[in-house]
């Protein structure tokens, strides 16, 4: 792929105006696709699709990374691989956690080397990277969630290709693979990065604005998760800390306009 041949949303048209659509999806609960590492040494990502039962496999995630924050997840023994086990306690920065036991992750027993559930070094919690990919011709990010193994990776690449360039991570179409590791005792896979290509200048006009309302509003959304943690009953309920947008006309939603144009000053090189 090749930043000419990639599609953003300001340049999609389904062909139905915002009056054809109506009332159909007000306060309607949009959730991202997510992706995740999968278990067991595979190098292939699974990828949601219309049929549970049947989901496509995919070798790499390609697109431009919108936007990634830290993540803290803690789940009771034995259900952290669950996937419909939902965490005890969750942090939405990596800083302040909620739930239970909630509080500061900086000092969070559960927080600390050594505390793992199955007797290693690592930590009760998982420490994880939240990152949002816009694929080509798709209106909204997909999410995908990076694992401890992962982080390393991850930061590396951010130095080498975005921070010592100066540059938002939004100003390049990225790669996501995975490779096998084998620890001696099992095998898992971690995530691999490459940059395929600087985006033009047109896109980083249009790119900038999107970047900028989507971040904000992902913030927001955040936010609301924390308060809404806060104000839950004492007790062990568990909660979603990831579940999705709001569709227009609620007080959570991501808004596509018709058109992404915003600040088009010249970004550093």
């Amino acid at each position: 792929m090749n930043a000419n041949s990639f599609i953003l949303p300001a340049m999609m048209d389904s062909g139905f105006s915002r009056e054809d659509l109506g009332d159909d999806f007000e306060g309607l609960q949009i959730s991202f696709k997510k992706f995740k590492i999968p278990g067991g040494g595979m190098t292939q990502f699974e990828e949601p699709g219309d049929d549970p039962e049947n989901p496509e496999y995919v070798k790499n995630i390609e697109g431009i990374l919108v936007y990634n924050h830290a993540s803290n997840a803690y789940w009771a023994a034995g259900s952290e691989y669950d996937d419909s086990a939902m965490p005890l306690c969750s942090s939405f920065d990596g800083k302040s956690g909620f739930g239970t036991p909630g509080g500061s992750c900086e000092i969070c027993p559960m927080n600390q080397y050594g505390t793992d559930m199955g007797g290693g070094k690592g930590k009760a919690c998982k420490n994880m990277r939240t990152l949002y990919i816009l694929r080509s011709g798709e209106a909204m990010p997909i999410q995908l969630s990076l694992p401890t193994t992962s982080l390393r990776p991850f930061n590396d690449f951010m130095n080498a290709v975005f921070v010592t360039r100066q540059r938002p991570t939004w100003t390049a179409i990225v790669q996501i693979g995975l490779k096998r590791q084998d620890n001696g005792t099992n095998q898992y896979s971690v995530a691999t990065f490459r940059k395929i290509a600087d985006l033009t200048q047109e896109q980083l006009m249009q790119m900038r604005q999107y970047a900028a309302n989507f971040r904000t509003q992902v913030k927001e959304i955040q936010q609301q998760r924390a308060l809404e943690a806060v104000n839950r009953a004492a007790g062990d309920e568990a909660f979603d800390a990831t579940s999705g947008f709001q569709s227009e006309g609620d007080s959570e939603h991501f808004v596509l306009t018709g058109t992404i144009n915003g600040d088009t000053g010249a970004l550093p090189m």
